[in-house]
């Protein structure tokens, strides 16, 4: 059963449980991790080998219900729109991205791809007190760039569209660049754009078969550090923390009932809208 991004109402809980009771809207960490092996035990849960994911290895969150241990609810504000809640978890990844690029402050960062990912990582770039320019063809994507993280929005159609992004710099190139539309072009890109001494977060999910072209001088000369990022290791927390000083209105939301998962699933390939969500027992949804 699919989804793991998965806000929902507690209808019952086991003797145990000491977190969250009946009636609590919840948000939920996705993960289970086997605790006993060498990642487990060196702090670095998220890359355990025998990782199960619900929405992926276990049913998820696209059904009336859902079984998971009480750990892995978190507690929402009772007035969270759940259209929201369910984002904690892509947002929890984007801060885990965001902490391992450990940008600073009054610097360029270049995002490379505007869906809900790159949106959130502009999002947390701007909060982090960057400036922000975002690369996406999409003109619905470019302009929630523009409202969600006061970026500077490129359409990567243009044929000077690479000296408009340099200019953005003065021509020194990006002390950070975020990769977020999984694309090996994209890598390429960020080495090309990247400052001397940049860092360059490889955050969207390229398919295991893609490689990239990108030529090891350039990285060897500018000193630059290319740095992985996977899942949301301990920032659940403070995702649901951060949920209020994301502009989620800015995300163009539309939500369909259970039944109509097939319209869903076309209007996400269509990119009907820039996030799509099904709620099984919201009968007001549109």
């Amino acid at each position: 059963m699919l989804g793991h991004e998965v806000a929902g109402v507690i209808d019952a809980v086991g003797s145990e449980v000491g977190n969250v009771r009946e009636g609590d809207l919840v948000t939920i960490e996705p993960h289970l991790y086997c605790g006993v092996c060498r990642y487990c035990r060196l702090g670095h849960e998220h890359l355990c080998p025998e990782k199960r994911a619900f929405g992926v290895h276990l049913d998820g969150g696209m059904a009336e219900r859902m079984l998971v241990p009480g750990r892995l609810a978190y507690l929402l504000p009772s007035d969270t729109d759940p259209t929201v809640g369910c984002l904690t978890e892509p947002l929890a990844c984007a801060i885990h991205g965001i902490d391992r690029l450990a940008p600073e402050s009054g610097l360029p960062v270049l995002v490379i791809g505007a869906g809900t990912a790159g949106l959130l990582l502009a999002s947390l770039s701007r909060l982090a007190g960057l400036t922000v320019v975002v690369v996406e063809p999409d003109e619905q994507r470019r302009k929630a760039a523009v409202a969600m993280a006061d970026a500077i929005a490129i359409d990567p159609a243009s044929p000077d569209w690479r000296e408009q992004a340099l200019r953005e710099t003065g021509g020194a190139g990006y002390d950070f660049v975020i990769e977020a539309a999984g694309s090996a072009d994209g890598l390429e890109t960020a080495v090309a754009l990247s400052a001397r001494h940049g860092r360059i977060l490889l955050y969207g999910v390229a398919r295991p078969t893609d490689r990239a072209s990108v030529p090891p001088y350039d990285i060897y000369a500018k000193e630059l550090t290319i740095i992985g990022t996977a899942l949301n290791p301990f920032t659940h927390l403070r995702a649901v923390e951060m949920l209020s000083a994301i502009r989620f209105d800015a995300l163009d939301r539309r939500t369909y009932p259970l039944a109509d998962y097939a319209a869903a699933f076309a209007g996400q390939r269509d990119r009907t809208s820039i996030k799509t969500i099904i709620a099984p027992n919201d009968p007001s949804t549109r």
